[in-house]
């Protein structure tokens, strides 16, 4: 189980920023760039992820359309031809120039609503070298983690979210389950810059 001083830590930032904040809203995704099995297999894992933080996913968005995108593409200078992209992020030719020169392999980004909690989000993927490796059920279950709050950028560097069950299956580590549920508890604030909220997060976490 993980103890407060390890769950303050994946939601710090490397300018030593805390910030643990949930979705205010149900989540309407839409996913570009993949066959139709993909597109159903990354579906089933956030609806997984959100009926483990009792937490609604929605087909549309009633202010926004859709609240959740993610791209998939081969080279990040793909992007650059989706119409009205640029619209939706500001500066889209640097931040693809930035992916690229540092040989990134995805990128994510969030809004949030006026009491900090995740309005929307955008998730970049690339598919190129360990990702093409990647089966279509890990891959989409570790987006799903990653799309469900505010982790920091190394919060799954050293360890995945993931684990694979005794008959192969791959699910989400218990300790990130239970941390995803606490976060998700309505009694808990949507988002807090506060660090001293670990410590009610880390105690739902052994309930």
């Amino acid at each position: 189980m993980l103890d407060a001083k390890a769950v303050e830590a994946m939601f710090t930032r490397g300018d030593g920023g805390y910030m643990c904040a949930r979705w205010g809203r149900p989540i309407a995704p839409v996913v570009f760039g993949v066959e139709d099995e993909t597109l159903d297999v990354m579906k089933s894992a956030l609806q997984a992820l959100c009926k483990l933080a009792d937490h609604d996913m929605a087909e549309t968005d009633p202010e926004l359309g859709v609240n959740l995108l993610v791209f998939f593409c081969r080279e990040w200078d793909e992007l650059s031809a989706v119409p009205d992209l640029d619209k939706l992020v500001p500066g889209l030719p640097d931040l693809l120039a930035k992916l690229e020169a540092g040989d990134a392999s995805q990128y994510r980004a969030f809004r949030f609503e006026p009491d900090g909690a995740i309005r929307a989000g955008i998730v970049f993927l690339r598919m190129k070298g360990e990702a093409l490796e990647t089966p279509a059920d890990v891959l989409a279950l570790s987006q799903a983690v990653l799309s469900m709050l505010t982790w920091s950028e190394s919060a799954f560097d050293e360890t995945s979210p993931l684990a694979s069950a005794p008959d192969g299956t791959v699910v989400l580590k218990p300790e990130i389950a239970a941390l995803i549920r606490a976060a998700y508890d309505p009694v808990l604030p949507a988002a807090s810059d506060d660090p001293a909220t670990v410590l009610r997060l880390a105690a739902r976490m052994g309930q």
